[in-house]
């Protein structure tokens, strides 16, 4: 008889450092940096040597890419999904719309194994992903300026470093309650001591803004509301008001 084959045993891999997810991750994050920066499709797709269709589909997995196009084959597939396969779901669509198979998968996110996931600590995932985490909720929010996209973007920057008026330098933390969900409260960390932050004072800072993006020249314009301070650093990196130009190189906070 022959050798017995042990477990686990067979052809190994010829590049066992090699990850599909991992590369396809690393491929969207570096397409969703370039595109931040205002480069065209072919531009990235020339830039990494990929497909332009490759490009948009992971800029669409990223979830910063748009078009009516794009949000008319999601539109549909999503409402076959509901009761149909993957697969069944993209045959059907490709019937509505009249579109070819590969038509209707390019305008479709990645099915798995590449996501900037937003309940992810920023210490878990790369500083590209990070930055994009922070773009789209930013994009997002400026889209539709509402509680409930004000509060994803808190969500978001969350152990971010922030900067008063003055310059000094903060972050803030999030817990979370019973039913593994953030609580909405802010706990400010100044280095020598943590304060509560209610996301009502947030709200209430908010709705005295006049008009988005218009220049708040300190604080207390948004209200006698304490922690104004710091709720004054994070609307003015999250695009919500604009400041005065002789405090913004103090506050310097963009990402690029």
């Amino acid at each position: 008889m022959g050798n017995t084959r042990k477990p686990g045993g067979g052809r190994k891999p010829t590049k066992p450092e090699y990850s599909a997810s991992k590369n396809l991750a690393q491929q969207m994050e570096a397409a969703a940096d370039l595109y931040a920066d205002k480069m065209s499709l072919q531009s990235i797709a020339d830039a990494l040597s990929l497909n332009p269709i490759k490009v948009r589909k992971l800029l669409i997995t990223a979830g910063i890419y748009e078009s009516d196009t794009a949000k008319l084959v999601q539109r549909t597939f999503n409402a076959f999904r509901e009761t149909q396969s993957y697969s069944a779901s993209v045959t059907s669509t490709m019937s509505a719309l009249r579109l070819s198979r590969p038509s209707v998968t390019s305008y479709l996110p990645y099915e798995k194994g590449v996501y900037f996931p937003e309940e992810a600590e920023a210490a878990n995932i790369s500083a590209g992903a990070e930055r994009q985490r922070h773009y789209r909720a930013v994009v997002v929010l400026k889209k539709d300026p509402c509680e409930e996209n004000l509060w994803k973007c808190v969500v978001a920057f969350r152990g971010y470093k922030f900067k008063t008026l003055s310059g000094l330098p903060f972050t803030y933390k999030l817990k979370k309650g019973r039913e593994d969900e953030f609580t909405k409260e802010l706990w400010i960390d100044r280095r020598e001591d943590s304060k509560s932050l209610a996301w009502s004072s947030v709200m209430l800072a908010y709705h005295n803004i006049g008009k988005i993006g218009e220049v708040v020249d300190r604080p207390k314009a948004l209200g006698d509301i304490r922690g104004v301070s710091y709720i004054y650093g994070m609307f003015y990196r999250f695009g919500l008001i604009d400041v005065p130009d002789k405090v913004k190189e103090k506050m310097g906070v963009k990402e690029h």
